[in-house]
């Protein structure tokens, strides 16, 4: 398993970075997947599979668990009440809407996460976000799992 330090410390290294769609760019441009694409690059080391373009509204269509099916693919998932600091999460925006949304935790109550209009910000985790996670996977090479 990568360190959670080494995780937090990286995806700290983001902040500030402009929201932009489908990117990956440190310090240029990310979403939250890319944000998590860059982190994983980091710490754990080459991207294991390529990410085929998605449309805006990816998460609106179809029932699949499509982000966790492949976070599942490549890290080992855990339950949400193992998730500590240095897991990545996994959000659904809506109730029974399919998780589209991640961030990196930096703390019981804190995370990192790449928002439109915002880019890559620490937020506090509030009960609104915290009642979205639908899962939690830990940053780890994926011949581990």
């Amino acid at each position: 398993m990568a360190d959670p330090a080494r995780v937090i410390a990286t995806a700290r290294s983001w902040l500030g970075t402009p929201y932009h769609d489908q990117a990956s760019l440190r310090g240029v441009g990310c979403d939250c997947l890319g944000l998590a694409r860059g982190v994983w690059r980091e710490v754990v080391g080459g991207e294991p599979f390529p990410i085929p373009p998605y449309s805006r509204d990816w998460g609106e269509t179809g029932p699949r668990e499509v982000l966790a099916e492949g976070a599942r693919a490549m890290m080992p998932e855990i339950a949400l009440s193992d998730a500590s600091p240095g897991a990545l999460i996994l959000f659904r925006m809506a109730p029974r809407a399919i998780a589209k949304h991640v961030g990196v935790l930096t703390a019981h109550n804190g995370f990192i996460h790449s928002y439109e209009r915002l880019g890559v910000v620490e937020e506090i985790l509030t009960p609104a976000w915290r009642r979205r996670i639908a899962f939690a996977f830990l940053f780890s090479p994926s011949d581990s799992i």
